[in-house]
């Protein structure tokens, strides 16, 4: 026993704080295209690879109070978590399909979100609906709660990402990349791929009936501006949309990278957006930089297809599900 116990805690901080921090293989770079960027990161800041071995990696979300960060492997059904201190574990499966037989070779959970009563939401593929876990986040377990499972009577395909909004509505995006033959299978019900807004009271209404593949979605912070990513190698295109008391007022093409398909891996995919208003939207390439006002100002370049993203509240960081990797950049926080 120490007998000048203050003397052993410092020195025992002090061992503790010359531990070598954990060193992570880097990745990928930053490119700069406006100075704008500069606010938001170094273009030598490091792009970490913090957890491999997935099938395909999706829908990540960062859980203040724990955290930690959550993300779906869509093929393998499971949701994993990733802290610092512990690396990455599995967190909840099945995750996305309940059932005892499917066809379907992304069956999982796809797009996560936590709801200001800290409840985990996802869009489960498999299940072809948009569910609330029933567990605490801090205990999880595969026991679900549908929230939207039909339009008009019509079943939804395969709910991929959503956002929520401040009154507790939440928006999603339903494309069939959860059904074994897409927009050709035979269960598919829905005419279109839609992009659907679930009230707070229960009810399912339609915002945006147009776009051939709906993928990622997020809201502008003063809720205003609606981005909605189209994962279509035809059309790879960013919308925005004026969203206005629940209605889409007016939609134009935020960027089209059609062309840039074939040159880089990757779609328009999920995207988030920061407390400042600018866009961080996975696409060919790696994750492309928007400003408030629209202009693209860098891009994260990465080698392999990135499938969406999640900032930490202070955005020190933004975490970055790509194919089989989980990344992770260090970015300049919010003051």
């Amino acid at each position: 026993m120490a007998r000048h116990p203050i003397l052993a805690c410092a020195l025992l901080a002090f061992v503790f704080s010359c531990q070598p921090q954990q060193k992570y293989a880097t990745t990928g770079s930053i490119e700069v295209l406006s100075n704008e960027l500069n606010a938001i990161a170094d273009a030598n800041a490091p792009i970490e690879i913090v957890g491999d071995g997935f099938e395909w990696s999706e829908g990540p979300v960062w859980l203040p109070n724990e955290k930690k960060l959550l993300f779906s492997d869509v093929p393998k059904n499971v949701v994993y978590e990733w802290t610092a201190a512990r690396g990455v574990k599995t967190y909840l499966k099945p995750s996305g399909f309940t059932g005892d037989n499917t066809k379907s070779g992304e069956s999982g959970s796809n797009g996560l979100a936590i709801n200001a009563a800290n409840e985990l939401l996802l869009c489960q593929h498999g299940n072809r609906q948009l569910a609330k876990m029933n567990a605490p986040v801090s205990t999880p377990a595969p026991d679900f709660t549908s929230l939207a499972t039909h339009y008009k009577e019509k079943r939804l395909s395969s709910p991929n990402d959503l956002c929520l909004l401040r009154n507790g509505d939440i928006i999603f995006t339903d494309p069939p990349y959860g059904l074994p033959q897409q927009d050709a299978d035979p269960a598919k019900e829905t005419t279109f791929n839609g992009v659907y807004q679930l009230t707070a009271g229960g009810e399912v209404n339609v915002l945006v009936d147009s776009l051939t593949r709906p993928n990622g979605v997020a809201l502008s912070p003063d809720e205003k501006t609606l981005y909605v990513a189209n994962s279509d190698a035809n059309r790879a295109r960013w919308y925005a949309y004026i969203f206005d008391d629940n209605v889409i007022r007016e939609g134009r093409i935020l960027m089209d990278a059609t062309g840039r398909t074939g040159e880089e891996k990757g779609l328009p995919d999920g995207l988030k957006v920061d407390a400042m208003g600018n866009v961080f939207a996975t696409g060919p390439g790696g994750v492309w930089i928007f400003s408030p006002a629209g202009k693209l100002i860098g891009k994260i370049r990465l080698p392999e297809a990135a499938s969406n993203c999640a900032l930490t509240p202070d955005r020190q960081y933004l975490f970055i599900t790509m194919d089989g990797y989980l990344v992770r950049v260090t970015l300049k926080k919010i003051s």
